[in-house]
C-alpha cells in the first residue's frame, strides 16, 4: 500500500513520512503496535502506565524487533517514582523520544537529554506550556479535554492547541479526539507539528487491546464517554486527583461516579472490579476512549488506518489551500 505524503517540518525533521505518534497508551501501546506505527510512517510509542515495570518495558521492547527505526517510550511520573527501574531501563534502550507526562516536576528532561534522545510532555495550558519549553522539552503534546484515558480536562483541543502554539516556539503535537482524515487535517491547519493519535489506534489488530474491550469501542458512540475518578479509586491508583481519566460509561461508572467517597471504602465493590478486570468483562471494567470514537467502526491494521486518514487530510487540505486562492478573472 503506497501511503500518501503528509508532512510537516517536525515530522520531515524526524525521519517521518507522516506526522502521526500514536499516544503511549499503557495497556495497549506495546512494541508490537510501535513497530507497526513506525513501519507505516510515524512515530510508534510504547506506553508503560499504571501496571508499568523495568521488566514489562523489556517484553515489550523484544516486540520492535531486530531494526526497529525510530520510536518512543512514554511514562507517568508517579509510577516512575514506584519503578525507578522502569526509566533506567528507558534510556537505556535508546528510544528516539521519551514522553513522562502528568507532572509539575521537570528534573526527568536533562538525564534524557544527556542520553541524546529526545523529551516530550502533555500539557492542558499556557503556562504548563511555557514552563515545558523552558526546562528544555523538545516537543509539547497539547491534549484537549475529549482525549481518551488520563488528562486534565480544561480546555479542548483546538482552543488548546492554538494557545500552546501562539505560546511556545518548539513543535506542538494535537491530541484529543483526532480520529479522521478531517481531524488531522484541522489541527495540522491550525499548527500542530503533528497529531498524538490514541482511541483510533487503540482498535488495531496489533493493539495490546483486549478482544471484548475492542469489541466495546466499536460498538460505543461519540457520546458513550464520561470523564471519572472512580476506575482509579475503585483499583487502589494513586493517580493526582486533577487527572481523571476518560472511558467508556459502564454499570461501574454508573454506579458510583458521584459516589467517590463511598466507593474508597467499598471493598466488596474493589473486589467487583478486580474480578472484571480479570475476566474482561467491559460491563464494569475500565475501557479508555476518547470522543472520537463514534467515528471508530472498524478494526483495521495502523497501515490502512494511516493511508485513510492521510489521504483525506491531504484531500482536505488541497481542497482548502485551492478554496484560499485569490481569484485571477479579470473583473
Amino acid at each position: 500500500m503506497e501511503l500518501v505524503m503528509l508532512s510537516t517540518a517536525w515530522s520531515r525533521e524526524m525521519g517521518l513520512r507522516v506526522p502521526i505518534v500514536n499516544a503511549p497508551m499503557g495497556g495497549v501501546a506495546g512494541g508490537r503496535l510501535a513497530a507497526a506505527v513506525t513501519a507505516a510512517g510515524g512515530l510508534g510509542m510504547i506506553g508503560m502506565g499504571s501496571a508499568g515495570s523495568a521488566a514489562r518495558l523489556t517484553a515489550e521492547l523484544e516486540q520492535l524487533g531486530p531494526d526497529p527505526g525510530p520510536f518512543g517510550i512514554g511514562m507517568i511520573d508517579w509510577v516512575l517514582t514506584r519503578e525507578p527501574a522502569l526509566f533506567d531501563t528507558a534510556l537505556a534502550a535508546r528510544p528516539t523520544l521519551i514522553s513522562v507526562s502528568f507532572t509539575t516536576d521537570l528534573s526527568w528532561v536533562e538525564p534524557v537529554h544527556q542520553a541524546g534522545i529526545l523529551a516530550a510532555t502533555q500539557v492542558y495550558d499556557r503556562e504548563q506550556a511555557r514552563r515545558a519549553e523552558a526546562a528544555g522539552v523538545d516537543v509539547i503534546v497539547a491534549r484537549g479535554a475529549e482525549g481518551g484515558g488520563h488528562g486534565e480536562p480544561t480546555l479542548a483541543t483546538l482552543p488548546l492547541l492554538e494557545i500552546v502554539c501562539d505560546a511556545v516556539d518548539v513543535p506542538v503535537l494535537a491530541a484529543g479526539g483526532i480520529a479522521t482524515g478531517h481531524a488531522l487535517a484541522a489541527v495540522l491547519g491550525a499548527g500542530a507539528a503533528g497529531a498524538w493519535l490514541g482511541t483510533r489506534l487503540a482498535v488495531c489488530p496489533e493493539a495490546l487491546t483486549t478482544d471484548h474491550a475492542r469489541a466495546a469501542l466499536l460498538r460505543a458512540d461519540a457520546t458513550d464517554t464520561i470523564t471519572t475518578r472512580v476506575f482509579d479509586i475503585g483499583q487502589g491508583l494513586p493517580w493526582p486527583t486533577r487527572y481523571p481519566a476518560r472511558v467508556l460509561r459502564n454499570d461501574f461508572t454508573d454506579r458510583w461516579d458521584g459516589a467517590e467517597d463511598a466507593l474508597a471504602t467499598d471493598e466488596r465493590a474493589h473486589v467487583e472490579l478486580a474480578a472484571a478486570v480479570d475476566a474482561d468483562d467491559p460491563r464494569l471494567a475500565p475501557v479508555d476512549a476518547g470522543q472520537g470514537i463514534g467515528l471508530v467502526t472498524t478494526s483495521q491494521p495502523v497501515a490502512e488506518v494511516f493511508e485513510d486518514i492521510c489521504t483525506a487530510a491531504a484531500r482536505y487540505l488541497t481542497a482548502r489551500s485551492t478554496i484560499a486562492e485569490p481569484d485571477a478573472t479579470p473583473g
